[in-house]
């Protein structure tokens, strides 16, 4: 069952070398899920599978924070896949489209089962390419700049991971190479901190956090309609789970918990603040998911600072909600976009209920997963920056919900096609009814009752105040600065342009020097001498 959970998509994957498979591949996505799906409902927790030799051996392995994220990721997957059948319906490019899908999902699911080092970089790096393809499928100016800014990012992160694999390969005993191993031997490793910031600041490009954010507003207003949802939803959440993961969680780091729950916390707020300034839907919720993505990492980080191994779950749980709601709220871009005034606010209930609940509107997932969070952030500091953003969240979401409904279609009486709305009703009942149904698994006394008044209470009053704050920010909002997706990219792109520039005159440099023959000569003096030392040595 761990086997088929990705040698299924990776095997229609294949068979797209086909033409005639390939052209009818679009129908089948929504099939290419299903197996992880019946992973996570079947097999035990703590179960392992080992692939290949002694020198090369892969492991892949199901534990409770992997089996979750995996869990509602295939859901999201089978019904974005289902949306993205109809999606592709009389578009051209479907046959890249359903490539690229595939390699992504093939390297996220196999992401969320590796245990060791090898196969969880060889797949992050599958995922990678796939999710490019995926941003670049529209091939507008836009969708090009995105998935240049994407894959160099994520290019730059895989180094500074692969740096931090070989480090911790070799303080390892023995030959193995498993992430349990790595987590155990970090803490008490004598270049911990070294390999700690080469694993935040890779998996942190990877997850958004601030200031690696801006590909996120860039690739997820550029990307289709059902790519966005995967990837702001479940793609992501690979990193996530890589810090679960490689963190000693179980050992008190108090100076990197701190910097880590502080970094978090900030870009939790930083997200709201340049989210409410935007128009665009998509835009809005990658700035939402900037904020949402600092909040876990805020919830990993203050682990690390009790030594909590609880925040692995907590962390887990809260992701695993966020997979949900963002799929379904990106999903509900494309479905208001076909929607006529006569329809438009029946249809806009649904995402309002589930983009409230991130904020922690009561009896939501949302509320249920800050309620799990609550634990671990205690009553200090890290506690007022939870509640504040809380209300950010609130107001942001809200903000989402304005600019949302300006996106409806001009005809009133346009009705958006049924294999795009049933997916995406599935998937925004499912973001509330599945974080219930994990919580139920909880042992009774773990955690207190999320149905007291005054849980509920600490979860209203902060949705109350955010949309209060809703009223003036929408009379003020046309005097708001205008700032641009991606926000510090724009200061990037200067770099880019003058390094193009330089690039360009050391390219002119180049060819005037070997046109000169002593330049030829002395290079080639050079390099024989280079060979005769290394021979030599």
């Amino acid at each position: 069952m761990l086997a088929s959970a990705f040698v299924v998509p990776l095997g229609m994957l294949l068979a797209c070398l086909w033409p005639q498979a390939r052209n009818r591949m679009p129908s089948l996505l929504a099939f290419a899920p299903f197996p992880a799906l019946a992973a996570v409902l079947l097999v035990a927790s703590d179960s392992s599978l080992a692939i290949g030799s002694t020198r090369l051996r892969l492991t892949f392995a199901m534990d409770r924070p992997g089996a979750m994220l995996l869990g509602v990721s295939a859901l999201l997957w089978i019904a974005s896949g289902a949306y993205a059948s109809q999606y592709l319906q009389g578009r051209p490019n479907h046959a890249q489209f359903v490539v690229c899908w595939l390699m992504t999902l093939t390297g996220c699911v196999g992401v969320f089962l590796a245990a060791d080092m090898v196969g969880f970089y060889f797949l992050l790096a599958l995922l990678t390419l796939g999710a490019t393809g995926l941003i670049i499928h529209h091939e507008t100016r836009s969708a090009w700049r995105a998935g240049a800014v994407y894959i160099g990012l994520a290019l730059l992160a895989e180094t500074l991971l692969l740096m931090a694999f070989v480090l911790l390969a070799a303080q390892i005993p023995g030959d193995s190479l498993l992430i349990r191993d790595a987590a155990a031997v970090l803490s008490a490793s004598p270049q911990r901190n070294l390999i700690l910031v080469l694993l935040i600041a890779g998996l942190g490009m990877k997850a958004g956090l601030v200031p690696f954010h801006f590909w996120m507003p860039l690739a997820y207003s550029a990307a289709p309609t059902p790519a966005s949802a995967v990837l702001s939803g479940a793609v992501v959440k690979a990193s996530i789970l890589g810090m679960i993961r490689f963190f000693p969680l179980e050992t008190a780091l108090p100076d990197w918990g701190t910097a880590l729950a502080a970094t978090g916390g900030f870009a939790a707020l930083y997200g709201v603040v340049i989210g409410i300034t935007q128009r665009n839907p998509r835009v809005v919720l990658a700035y939402s998911s900037v904020s949402q993505m600092g909040f876990i990492v805020a919830i990993i980080g203050m682990g690390m600072l009790a030594g909590d191994g609880r925040a692995a779950l907590a962390a887990a749980f809260y992701a695993a909600h966020h997979v949900l709601v963002k799929g379904a709220l990106f999903l509900s871009v494309g479905v208001i976009a076909a929607t006529g005034s006569r329809l438009l606010w029946p249809m806009l209930l649904p995402p309002a209920i589930i983009a409230v609940g991130l904020g922690g509107l009561p009896l939501t997932g949302g509320a249920l997963a800050k309620f799990v969070a609550d634990e671990l952030l205690g009553d200090g500091t890290a506690s007022t920056i939870a509640t504040l953003s809380a209300v950010g969240t609130t107001l942001l979401m809200l903000q989402f919900l304005r600019s949302l409904a300006n996106t409806a279609s001009q005809d009133p009486q346009a009705t958006p096609a049924v294999g795009l709305v049933w997916p995406w009703l599935a998937t925004a009942a499912v973001s509330l009814v599945v974080p219930w149904t994990l919580y139920l698994t909880v042992p009774a006394g773990t955690l207190p009752d999320p149905l007291s008044p005054a849980v509920l209470w600490k979860a209203l009053w902060p949705v109350l105040l955010g949309a209060a704050l809703a009223v003036p920010l929408w009379r003020w909002w046309r005097w708001l600065p205008r700032i641009p997706k991606g926000d510090i990219v724009v200061a990037l792109d200067g770099g880019m342009r003058m390094a193009v520039t330089w690039g360009k005159a050391l390219e002119r440099l180049d060819c005037v020097l070997r046109q000169w023959p002593t330049a030829g000569a002395s290079l080639l003096v050079l390099t024989i001498a280079l060979g005769a030392a290394v021979l030599a040595r």
